[in-house]
């Protein structure tokens, strides 16, 4: 694992992801880097078993009519695989897989099949806008296997309906960036990081010393714009008032209490969904 990479994708970084997730990736990159853990807790169950497909698979499945995309565990901006792969899900296959669909004679009705908690904010919101654009076109319910929090909530309030199970959730409206620093690591292990920069604010938020009050404030300015998007997308995508949104700072919210919101418009099994959604493309 290139956990320099990883760590990169982590910190220092807007995610629009469960609280409990973050926390729980932030608990096991410690134990790799080799720090005292933070927290104890159970982790979701993102991986999935390696499988191969055809070299023209298109990325979802055809039944019936309905074109099922698959949306599970972490979401990432670029993973270049049209289906979740390791755990992860790319808003670039999800884009392709769903721009395909649109436009696939076969298809009459697009299924996102969606059990996430978040991920990156970065290409999540320009996906939700295509989404929400092809409103129209053909149906496109966000069935959830089990729950859609953060930005897979975004992804999932840009289709026509969602439908949530009764032990599912959704919500998670906000954003969150984890700061690292590890200076006093540094120095208990006797090294020293000199950091020459030009412009006083080049490496601001570097992991090498504390987070300083102007690097906070400005995190915090990108956190609040970044969540005030994530708000009013919610409320045109849903058709609810910001202000409920914003309301719900960020919470989750099981099936009953997401729909009484307005944040998920039924609540059903899986496969009761799946079956109301092939009675419409029947009529």
């Amino acid at each position: 694992m290139n956990l320099p990479h990883l760590a990169q994708r982590l910190f220092n970084t807007p995610l629009a992801l469960h609280p409990r997730k973050a926390e729980v990736v932030m608990a096991a990159l410690t134990d790799r880097f080799g720090l005292t853990r933070i927290q104890s807790m159970s982790d979701w169950d993102d991986e999935d078993d390696s499988f191969s497909r055809q070299a023209r698979d298109t990325g979802y499945d055809v039944v019936e009519g309905i074109a099922i995309i698959p949306i599970q565990g972490t979401l990432v901006q670029k993973l270049g695989t049209l289906r979740p792969y390791s755990g992860m899900t790319g808003y670039d296959g999800i884009r392709a897989c769903f721009l395909r669909a649109l436009n696939d004679s076969e298809v009459k009705a697009i299924c996102l099949d969606i059990d996430s908690p978040g991920g990156e904010v970065a290409g999540c919101f320009d996906l939700v806008d295509e989404i929400y654009a092809a409103r129209g076109s053909k149906p496109v319910w966000a069935i959830l296997s089990e729950s859609a929090y953060s930005a897979a909530y975004a992804l999932a309030s840009a289709a026509d309906k969602i439908i949530v199970p009764r032990t599912g959730g959704v919500g998670s409206v906000g954003v969150i960036v984890m700061h690292v620093d590890w200076s006093q690591k540094i120095k208990n292990d006797g090294l020293q990081v000199t950091i020459i920069t030009y412009g006083d604010r080049k490496a601001e938020s570097n992991p090498y010393e504390p987070l300083s009050e102007t690097a906070r404030k400005a995190i915090q300015s990108d956190i609040d714009e970044m969540g005030r998007l994530f708000v009013s997308t919610v409320s045109r995508n849903r058709g609810i008032t910001e202000k409920t949104v914003r309301d719900t700072e960020a919470a989750c919210f099981l099936g009953a209490d997401g729909v009484q919101l307005g944040l998920a418009d039924r609540v059903a099994s899986p496969d009761a969904a799946f079956r109301d959604l092939l009675q419409l493309v029947g009529e």
